[in-house]
């Protein structure tokens, strides 16, 4: 790592896609009270991420101060390099990861301050990049899965969009919580699924999931659109669609007499500690599609929007430590 007062990092100076992020010197940053400076080993990307308000500016619905240049990537791991004033818990050298608000810049860079509230000790038994490709998307599946739907063994989860990034994570949470789980994927995705937990697995492409599943306790909706509003027959009477893709309808809701709940992950560092404890239990492993240099990171975020993917893009930042 960088000893100077500058860093590598992948910036946007103005707002759009892809090809308005550059590689390239930066001034790294100093932790303010409650932050701790994060030397990054790796940090991972998710899709769509450069399309939100919160990329931009300081406000989660984009009204807020614009903050170019940033930087992208918001699940982080890395080594504590330095302490802000009035932390506890945390010393240099500790190895952490998380999730970053969004409305800060995130970790695709060598340096990155975070609030030192939302930083767990990194799995033991995973590397970091490993640990990169959990803070997001299994944040999301645990808080739809635990905090929203309330998940309890013995119930029944239909899991919609279970060979992506957050699907997997959710497959694999709900068996963990002893519920028996149906998800839809592709063909080549039907054994990647099963490994990681699917008792059923609908092929999507040639059939209706309304016609092979029903009395659903829990709707887990990575999808969005159509899939979403089908997902209402197979609900029982009582139970819940959870969507992480968009609000789901009231009166659909109301006739299907069933709860909708739409959420936006927030950092949560019990969360965190509750998924490291599956992981370093062998019930919970992450899912990591490729690993690429932070110089990449560019082709990284095209390759999101592009190609059908089994679990998170992770951008690898400095050698790999346990």
């Amino acid at each position: 790592m960088s000893t100077t007062n500058t860093m590598r990092a992948v910036r946007a100076h103005e707002r759009g896609g892809p090809e308005q992020l550059t590689y390239e010197s930066a001034p790294r940053p100093e932790p303010a009270p409650g932050e701790v400076l994060v030397a990054v080993r790796a940090a991972s990307i998710t899709s769509g991420e450069l399309d939100w308000d919160a990329s931009w500016t300081d406000s989660l619905d984009g009204t807020g101060r614009d903050r170019t240049p940033v930087v992208p990537s918001h699940e982080v791991s890395g080594v504590v390099a330095a302490l802000g004033t009035d932390i506890t818990g945390l010393a240099v050298g500790d190895e952490v990861y998380g999730l970053i608000p969004f409305t800060r810049d995130g970790a695709a860079a060598e340096y990155v301050t975070v609030p030192a509230d939302v930083l767990a000790a990194k799995p033991a038994r995973l590397d970091h990049d490993t640990a990169a490709a959990v803070p997001l998307a299994a944040l999301t599946a645990w808080q739809g899965l635990i905090g929203h739907a309330a998940l309890t063994p013995g119930q029944h989860v239909l899991v919609q969009g279970g060979a992506g990034g957050v699907g997997s994570f959710a497959i694999q949470i709900a068996k963990s919580q002893g519920a028996r789980v149906t998800t839809t994927a592709l063909p080549q995705d039907r054994d990647f699924v099963t490994r990681l937990g699917a008792d059923r697995v609908v092929d999507y492409s040639t059939e209706r999931f309304e016609d092979q599943v029903a009395d659903v306790d829990v709707v887990f909706d990575a999808v969005g659109g159509a899939t979403q509003a089908r997902s209402w027959a197979v609900l029982r009477p009582g139970g819940t669609l959870v969507s992480i893709v968009q609000p789901p309808d009231p009166e659909a809701a109301s006739a299907a007499k069933g709860r909708g709940v739409f959420f936006v992950v927030e950092p949560d560092r019990a969360g965190l500690e509750s998924l490291t404890e599956l992981i370093d239990d062998g019930r919970l492993t992450p899912v990591v599609d490729r690993i690429v240099p932070l110089s990449e990171t560019r082709a990284a975020y095209e390759a999101l929007g592009k190609e059908h993917r089994r679990g998170k893009i992770v951008l690898h930042v400095t050698e790999r430590k346990r």
